[in-house]
């Protein structure tokens, strides 16, 4: 039974509040004990990219492009206070652009990717960029791509052992394809002590209508939806998966981690929704926001559906939705104990060339780098992460529920959720 507390009423309550009380909620994570320190105030901060290629809508063209040449901030143009001074590329396609880009921008392209962070001469950057996503790798037997993060991040490590001292590492999307290889990899920036941000560009960009859920709000349920039928799910699916735990994650309790994780596909996903193991309201709320939602009976317009779904610790249930024919956008959906409708929004991602919801996950970079805090827990990523690695083996076993110790990932969400808020056109000049 629904209260009669309405979604306005839960807005407003929300912003009364303090950010004390809000700070007092936060737990301590992998960052806070730190051991590498920020850049030296006043220093332009010196970054390597370690990339799989630099071609034109990579991802290390996106963001390391940035670097270079500033972006949009607030409709004018914003310069990040970060230096690119040199980039490893692992491939280099026939449109590769590094060795036309890097001359023209003083940027030294290295043949190894400890080279690019100082090599035999030690450590000699203050941040790293690992932006490993695109170029040609193969496909494993869950139709994942075998992207070389893990054995990229370990060159890196390799250079910190050797010269006793570290600096902040950004590594771009999930940490792995493999869970296994991303909980070490977290492992080990603990062990040395150095900061680790992570994750998808969907938790930062615009999001329409605004929303951003206040610490302790009691979520019961989170929907998010997406449509992507080009190559392998998981490039998309674990987009939807940051953007749905980004919102989650600030339920009450905070992060308590995952029970189980399954993902079905075709008739039976729409069997599950009809026998209440998703919501069918939040779909409908969620497809509500986007711009690209379709006509027609979802069961009859879109062919071979997917679902990841997702049984928390708490209790609290998720699931994510692949509708390729449903819509392009990504949009989440949450019921909230006490109120009568859903909470929902739907991600905005400016479209190419431009792209520029990497606008503000390049503004996060530098101040991570400058600063050395991430902006929010990698251990979201390492949860999401996870839980995309173990949805497609549950997929490849025909539904088959996985369960895993590796899923039981504690945090604090931050008070601030760091999502873009202001014009994504840019003012004339």
């Amino acid at each position: 039974m629904h209260s009669d507390v309405t979604r306005r009423q839960f807005l407003g309550a929300s912003s009364t509040l303090t950010a004390a009380t809000l700070l007092a909620q936060q737990g301590k994570t992998a960052e806070a004990d730190a051991k590498s320190l920020p850049a030296t105030p006043g220093k332009i901060p010196r970054v390597a990219g370690i990339n799989s290629i630099y071609r034109f809508r990579s991802h290390a063209y996106h963001i390391e492009g940035r670097i270079i040449h500033g972006y949009t901030r607030n409709g004018f143009h914003h310069q990040p206070r970060l230096q690119l001074v040199r980039m490893y590329n692992d491939q280099y396609p026939t449109d590769d652009l590094s060795k036309i880009d890097c001359p023209k921008h003083d940027v030294q392209i290295c043949k190894t990717a400890a080279e690019a962070i100082g090599g035999e001469k030690g450590l000699d950057v203050d941040g790293v960029l690992l932006i490993v996503e695109h170029g040609d790798y193969p496909l494993n037997e869950f139709n994942q791509i075998l992207y070389p993060r893990y054995q990229l991040f370990e060159q890196v490590v390799e250079v910190f052992r050797k010269s006793g001292r570290s600096v902040p590492v950004f590594v771009d999307k999930h940490l792995s394809y493999d869970h296994k290889l991303a909980h070490k990899m977290v492992a080990t920036a603990r062990e040395l002590g150095f900061p680790l941000m992570a994750g998808s560009s969907l938790p930062v960009t615009w999001r329409i209508p605004v929303l951003e859920p206040p610490l302790g709000t009691p979520f019961q349920e989170g929907l998010g939806v997406f449509g992507y039928e080009r190559g392998a799910v998981e490039i998309y699916l674990f987009h939807i998966l940051e953007a749905m735990q980004c919102m989650l994650e600030r339920r009450s309790g905070g992060e308590t981690g995952v029970k189980s994780v399954r993902a079905i596909q075709g008739p039976a996903v729409w069997e599950a929704g009809d026998a209440g193991v998703w919501s069918w309201d939040l779909l409908r709320a969620a497809l509500a926001t986007t711009p690209t939602s379709n006509v027609g009976p979802l069961r009859e317009i879109v062919r071979n559906p997917l679902a990841v779904i997702i049984e928390y610790a708490d209790g609290t249930k998720g699931t994510v939705l692949n509708l390729i024919e449903a819509t392009s956008d990504l949009a989440f959906a949450g019921r909230v104990k006490g109120l009568k409708d859903p909470l929902a929004t739907y991600f905005h991602l400016p479209g190419a060339p431009g792209a520029k919801f990497f606008n503000p996950l390049t503004y996060h970079i530098e101040q991570f780098i400058d600063t050395g805090k991430p902006p929010y827990p990698v251990e979201r990523t390492l949860l999401t992460s996870t839980l995309c690695d173990l949805g497609l083996r549950s997929l490849k076993a025909g539904g088959k529920f996985q369960e895993s110790p590796l899923l039981n990932v504690r945090y604090q969400a931050p008070v601030d959720s760091g999502f873009f808020k202001d014009a994504f056109t840019d003012a004339g000049y």
